[in-house]
């Protein structure tokens, strides 16, 4: 069967479920598409365009079957895309009724599942007894914002099995998205996660007057704290300055569509985290990974991690900042 007939389901209505919507709809007759709630899914059917999120892209409604049970887009689909914030990810998996063990899933989830801290193949893999040779991971650097304007953009799709998905792979790739394949799976969606928690970094350097110098040099030490964090949970060989791993920090920590860079500024700049989550209409992933990561990480190699330690004192010992970022400063070079 060609890829243009295969079923399609999307499971995920922000801001990137929305533009992998326009992505896919260039290339394929139809699309499941799940939408929580019932209210979005007849405003979407009525003016063609998610007033939630990307609301200026017009939608190919034509192509799509938009519903709020989960279950219809689930069942009528040979492959599921989850585009959900991991927050929230475990309860959506919940309502699932029907057996999708043998449905091929591409995640476009980047973050750690807090119920399992797994990433979500991983956490598909452990507790819903999907083949990882069924599982692939997109990620960017690719903003959803960019996407919607139709700019040249770059995705990459890591499986273990990249023969199955070069196939699926195509329906991702028109005029302004070119597509690479990895065998990388884990390193490519652990990097995804990680870093949102640098970009966090970025954002609170920024909110504190750090200027474009010091941003430089606190981004060339997270790809180092990255490759190191990612080879802890996969020593899998992998050339860390590819688009996939280095591309997507830069674009996360210095793109001013980045969401974490913007919660992380409202940090450097005084605001509580709950005051910044307020403001904030979409989930800042980074905020979650930061907790999740430095508790997974081991205390005896603390010295190999200063941002992400830095990230976590400010964000959940409550400390100052400024005054972390001066011991920060002391440390990087």
């Amino acid at each position: 069967m060609k890829t243009k007939d295969l079923n399609f389901g999307i499971i995920g209505s922000g801001s990137w479920g929305t533009a992998i919507i326009k992505i896919i709809s260039e290339n394929i007759n139809t699309i499941n598409w799940y939408v929580r709630k019932n209210k979005n899914v007849e405003f979407i059917k009525k003016n063609k365009h998610n007033k939630n999120y990307l609301s200026s892209v017009n939608l190919n409604t034509k192509k799509l079957k938009i519903s709020s049970n989960i279950n219809e887009v689930c069942e009528n689909s040979d492959i599921l895309i989850f585009a959900v914030p991991s927050k929230y990810i475990e309860s959506e998996l919940k309502k699932i009724e029907i057996d999708f063990s043998k449905k091929i899933i591409v995640s476009a989830i980047k973050g750690i599942v807090p119920q399992s801290n797994l990433l979500f193949s991983e956490h598909l893999e452990k507790y819903y007894e999907i083949s990882s040779s069924n599982i692939a991971v997109i990620s960017g650097p690719c903003h959803a914002e960019e996407v919607g304007m139709e700019k040249l953009s770059y995705l990459t799709m890591a499986s273990s099995n990249v023969k199955r998905f070069k196939n699926i792979s195509y329906a991702f790739k028109c005029k302004y998205i070119n597509i690479n394949m990895s065998e990388d799976k884990i390193g490519v969606e652990y990097s995804s996660m990680l870093k949102n928690i640098y970009a966090l970094a970025i954002g609170i350097s920024n909110g504190l007057g750090y200027g474009d110098n010091f941003q430089s040099v606190l981004m060339s030490n997270s790809i180092r704290e990255m490759k190191y964090l990612i080879s802890k949970r996969d020593k899998k060989d992998r050339e860390i300055n590819n688009s996939v791993y280095l591309g997507d920090l830069l674009v996360t920590g210095y793109s001013a569509f980045s969401r974490n860079r913007m919660f992380g500024n409202m940090i450097g700049k005084g605001y509580s985290v709950r005051a910044a989550q307020s403001e904030m209409k979409m989930v800042a992933e980074g905020y979650i990974a930061t907790k999740k990561v430095f508790q997974l990480d081991n205390k005896k190699n603390r010295a190999k991690t200063p941002i992400l330690n830095a990230v976590y004192e400010i964000l959940y010992d409550k400390k100052s900042s400024r005054k972390i970022f001066k011991q920060l400063s002391d440390k990087i070079n």
